[in-house]
């Protein structure tokens, strides 16, 4: 854990120096008033710590935990959501009595890694699609963050003891199982926000979403 410490800390400084350099809290003004993504992040920042600190998370033998990152990404866009986790996993320290290393190992395993994979795959599944509904809603909240988080799951089990021993099968199967639930879920709620809230996510626009590709338009024109 030690050995890693470093990477982390280089990793969560890169992080924040991006996330300063955008600079999120523009974000959170619209116009004279608050923007509509104060409620997702008011939401964020009392749900994701609580979500780290489930008692039920320290009894498994492997470091598993529902991360939230995808969700935070999707909802609050990246340089929002590195604040959120970052608070999230020093949380941790609080709430259940985790050293500064293990909070950081939490916070960038399970928080700013996911986060940030989500936000370039998200890219990719954008450029590669377009901005359409069942690209964004199966691609962007679906298969990418079912992907970050089967990868940063797997890397954080070979950065540590490893996926090996006896366990090694449950190991794997533990990890893409927790990975598909857990985009499950993030697809589902982000499926009903669309429906219901699309302000709430700054990752959605409908315009773009639902504009006609320019061949429809030129067509519908000359009709």
């Amino acid at each position: 854990m030690a050995a890693r410490l470093p990477l982390e800390l280089i990793l969560l400084a890169l992080a924040w120096a991006a996330t300063l350099a955008v600079r999120p809290w523009r974000l959170l003004r619209s116009g004279a008033g608050p923007s509509a993504l104060a409620t997702p992040l008011l939401a964020a920042v009392t749900i994701l710590p609580f979500l780290w600190a489930w008692p039920g998370w320290s009894a498994l033998p492997l470091a598993l935990r529902w991360s939230g990152a995808p969700l935070a990404v999707l909802t609050l866009g990246w340089p929002l959501a590195v604040p959120v986790l970052t608070f999230a996993g020093l949380s941790t320290m609080l709430t259940t009595g985790a050293d500064l290393a293990q909070a950081l190992s939490t916070l960038v395993w399970a928080g700013l890694l996911p986060a940030t994979l989500v936000l370039v795959l998200g890219h990719a599944v954008r450029k590669g699609l377009g901005p359409h509904p069942v690209a964004y809603l199966f691609g962007r909240a679906f298969f990418v963050p079912m992907l970050s988080l089967a990868a940063c799951g797997f890397m954080a089990a070979a950065m540590g003891p490893g996926l090996n021993g006896p366990t090694a099968q449950l190991q794997h199967m533990a990890i893409a199982l927790l990975a598909m639930g857990e985009a499950s879920w993030s697809c589902a709620i982000v499926s009903l926000l669309v429906a219901y809230r699309p302000q709430w996510l700054a990752t959605w626009s409908g315009s773009m979403q639902f504009r006609r590709p320019a061949r429809v338009r030129a067509v519908t024109r000359r009709r």
